[in-house]
């Protein structure tokens, strides 16, 4: 079954004053080695990291053109600031693999606990509905 795992941060997008460069350089180092065990584990279908808030629009369809405004709004606490799309046997690994990435390590290495939503893609509706 396939879930997309979403990684939401604060609005400064985990990172503080208090990151120093090492801490950067092993917070990548984790993401790195995380998605990498996800691709040789074979649950890896996709991931990525997203654009600051700032860059978001948001569209709708206005009379057949395309709507388009900033978005989403720039005071919210928290954001999508990534994804992963994996592909794994049930709810329970996809749960262990959400905990695995929200452990990603933050000033002096501490895990973040960052929240990750879980979700199961429902796929296209039936033919006949």
């Amino acid at each position: 079954m396939k879930y997309m795992l979403m990684m939401h941060v604060g609005s400064d997008g985990g990172n503080d004053a208090s990151w120093t460069p090492e801490d950067v350089k092993n917070m990548i180092e984790f993401q790195r080695a995380f998605d990498g065990e996800l691709e040789d584990n074979g649950e890896m279908v996709f991931n990525a990291g997203l654009a600051w808030p700032d860059q978001a629009r948001i569209v709708r369809y206005d009379d057949g053109a395309p709507a388009v405004s900033d978005g989403p709004f720039p005071d919210g606490k928290e954001f999508l600031i990534g994804f992963w799309v994996v592909d794994c046997v049930d709810d329970e690994r996809a749960y262990a693999i959400a905990a695995r990435a929200s452990s990603s390590p933050g000033p002096g290495g501490v895990p973040m606990g960052i929240p990750i939503e879980v979700r199961p893609l429902a796929g296209p509706p039936p033919v006949d509905a």
